[in-house]
């Protein structure tokens, strides 16, 4: 009997169990696969969020500012590799009001140093934008980090203090006993625990409907990427988001830690959380967007494609709550 268990080897679980571990408390990971941060971590932008686009007074704005806050310490601490590159929100002319509505939700949400560039000073910080461009709100807080890294430097922290990681444990059923909960795995295994914390992302919902306490529903939404050669690392030094739109942030481009240049991703509501093809339709609009904010980029310098699927849900927010259904269970989603 585990006091915890936590559904989920991504960063989010990784995190939650390596925290839990400065306690007195016995703890077990289970992933359904073979390794550690294999499914939306793996497969992402790798950036630590300012916090300037969350809705006012969300828990995505709260969180994307304290964990911005809270990243460089946390990876110090683990020896991840971390850079706090700013980020740019870039506009043409007619987009400069959004950039303006950004500003003024990030001063909102408590994002340090935002500052709206004017043209000469955008272009003296990154000269390979696009030149039509007219100004760009300026995060100085934006960084970009390693995510599959952190995940395993944080599980690997979290075992040397005791926890207990099963991989390969497809869940077949969660069942309520007494004071606690036992975890089935398709293959026969069970694992009982006190508490339950859902960080399955995108299959989260389908383990808070194994207890009875399904009122959200996860949108997967698969976003599609061309990682370059570092031949083009130093293309830009910041992370580079357009304006959004109704699907999200839009094409970025932005270093990576390991000195490449990495440019998507797409938004596609797709059927499940394992949708991870790659379309040819898809990659064409990332280069195509891609080049729209930097002209110069030599597509012909990537060497892979991948798409990674994130969890999304109708009101756009983070859900962080102990059930009020059922308790002892923990949604993480």
């Amino acid at each position: 009997m585990f006091d915890v268990t936590v559904i989920g080897a991504g960063v989010v679980g990784a995190l939650i169990a390596r925290r839990l571990a400065a306690y007195d408390l016995s703890i077990c990971i289970l992933d359904k696969e073979n390794d550690v941060a294999r499914g939306a971590t793996a497969a992402n932008s790798a950036i630590v969020h300012a916090g300037f686009d969350a809705k006012e007074g969300s828990l995505k704005a709260k969180m994307n500012v304290r964990g911005s806050q809270m990243m460089a310490e946390l990876c110090a601490e683990l020896g991840v590799s971390y850079k706090r590159n700013g980020s740019l929100v870039v506009a043409f002319e007619n987009e400069r009001a959004e950039v303006e509505a950004i500003y003024r939700r990030g001063i909102a949400n408590g994002v340090e140093g935002l500052r709206i560039l004017e043209k000469d000073e955008l272009f003296e910080m990154e000269p390979n934008l696009n030149p039509e461009l007219s100004c760009a709100l300026y995060a100085p807080t934006g960084a970009i980090v390693c995510p599959y890294g952190l995940t395993i430097a944080a599980v690997g922290n979290a075992m040397d203090n005791g926890v207990e990681l099963k991989r390969n444990f497809a869940i077949s059923d969660i069942a309520k006993i007494g004071e606690g909960f036992v975890v089935s795995a398709a293959d026969g295994r069970k694992v009982q625990g006190t508490y339950l914390i859902n960080c399955a992302g995108s299959f989260a919902d389908d383990l808070a409907a194994m207890v009875g306490d399904k009122f959200y529903q996860i949108i997967p939404r698969a976003g599609e990427y061309m990682l370059l050669d570092k031949a083009e690392g130093t293309r830009v030094s910041r992370t580079i988001f357009q304006t959004p739109g109704k699907e999200g942030k839009g094409i970025l481009v932005t270093p990576t830690n390991h000195g490449n240049l990495l440019t998507g991703p797409t938004a596609t509501e797709v059927e499940h959380g394992e949708s991870t093809e790659t379309t040819g339709s898809q990659l064409a609009y990332v280069q195509r967007m891609g080049a729209k904010s930097v002209p110069g980029v030599n597509f012909r310098q990537v060497i892979t494609s991948f798409t990674g699927v994130r969890a999304s849900t109708e009101g756009g927010d983070f859900i962080i709550q102990m059930s009020d259904k059922v308790n002892g269970f923990v949604h993480v989603a």
